[in-house]
């Protein structure tokens, strides 16, 4: 079976493992990555995104781990539309998704009909949160609010940090 998610994964988190966890559970992966165009029209603020060679080296880095562990491929795809290849490739069996992005899934399958294509089985896969209770999200990684694992930095736990 092939599995589809997409993203601009920068920085990768462990909210971004738990997507990529299910979609090797479920099957061979392929990852549309955010083109450098494409990355600053799907954040919700403006902020600094990685070049797009800089962030699939990191994702497939990522990716390799998962794919040893549940023996299967992987390739990463430029993404340069937000339903890019999800609406298109007719191989596809399944979308991994947030639940933020369940909607986008919806449209997919939309345009998969009117291609005549099966629509995609949308697995959601909730939302990691971090040790205070909110969601785990690459914007609060670059603000300093938590660390990719959910962690508060140490100015938000009430500790003091130290000068290096």
């Amino acid at each position: 079976m092939e599995v589809a998610l997409g993203g601009t994964f920068d920085p990768i988190h462990d909210g971004h493992r738990a997507l990529f966890e299910r979609a090797f559970e479920l099957g061979d992966v392929v990852v549309g990555l955010t083109t450098d165009e494409l990355a600053p029209e799907t954040r919700n603020e403006d902020r600094f995104v990685r070049p797009y060679d800089e962030r699939a080296a990191a994702l497939d880095a990522e990716l390799s781990a998962y794919a040893s562990e549940h023996d299967r491929a992987y390739t990463i795809q430029p993404l340069d539309s937000p339903t890019g290849i999800a609406a298109e490739a007719p191989d596809l069996e399944y979308l991994v998704v947030s639940p933020e992005t369940a909607p986008v899934g919806e449209r997919i399958n939309d345009l998969r009909r009117e291609r005549d294509l099966d629509p995609l089985s949308i697995e959601v896969v909730d939302h990691v949160l971090a040790e205070d209770g909110e969601i785990i999200s690459s914007t609060r990684i670059v603000r300093g609010e938590i660390d990719e694992h959910g962690n508060l930095t140490p100015d938000r736990t009430g500790r003091e940090r130290t000068a290096e």
